[in-house]
């Protein structure tokens, strides 16, 4: 799953457009996925932005390994990804990270999410996801919020064999205006 992730991410910064990428991973542990990709992609230089992670220990970790690949434009905040107020500051994103959500919070978080999803967003930008597809297989209702929020489907990983989805979206509707203090969602054990 984790190289699905970072293979779409790679897609993701290829296609920005030029100049700054603003980038923003809610839940990022311990940035495997952007450390797996960013610190050897052309477009480098050009990436910006916030990973969110409530876990003070991945955080560390996170910041560490950012401070190793020089992504000094990148930063760690260590807080609750579930409300928008976490993307303060950070947004509009032109990449939108939101991995190892989807699986550990209830279905009615999930589409809330997705539909809050456009203010976190610049214009055509990229989102990516992971879901388990374990039943009730989730991923088909996923995909058509994502349709009616705005987005066209770039890729959806789903390999035989496996229970684990990767999902890429394109924002195609006009981006929403930010709105601070939402809660989004909130994981369940």
């Amino acid at each position: 799953r984790l190289h699905a992730v970072q293979n779409l991410l790679g897609r993701a910064l290829d296609t920005a457009p030029p100049g700054p990428v603003r980038l923003l991973s809610l839940c990022a542990g311990q940035a495997r996925d952007v450390l797996g990709v960013v610190p050897r992609h052309p477009r480098r230089n050009d990436v910006r932005g916030r990973l969110v992670e409530l876990d003070p220990g991945n955080a560390g970790v996170a910041r560490k390994g950012l401070r190793h690949a020089g992504l000094d434009g990148i930063d760690v905040l260590v807080a609750d990804a579930g409300t928008t107020d976490s993307a303060g500051g950070a947004v509009p994103a032109d990449v939108v990270l939101l991995c190892g959500i989807f699986g550990n919070i209830n279905d009615a978080d999930i589409e809330r999410t997705i539909r809050a999803v456009p203010m976190f967003c610049a214009s055509a930008a990229s989102v990516l996801w992971t879901r388990h597809r374990r039943p009730p297989d989730l991923v088909p209702r996923i995909v058509d919020w994502f349709a009616a929020s705005g987005f066209a489907p770039v890729d959806v990983v789903k390999p035989a064999g496996s229970l684990w989805t990767v999902g890429s979206h394109r924002l195609v509707a006009p981006p929403q205006e930010f709105e601070p203090g939402r809660r989004l969602f909130s994981f369940v054990r």
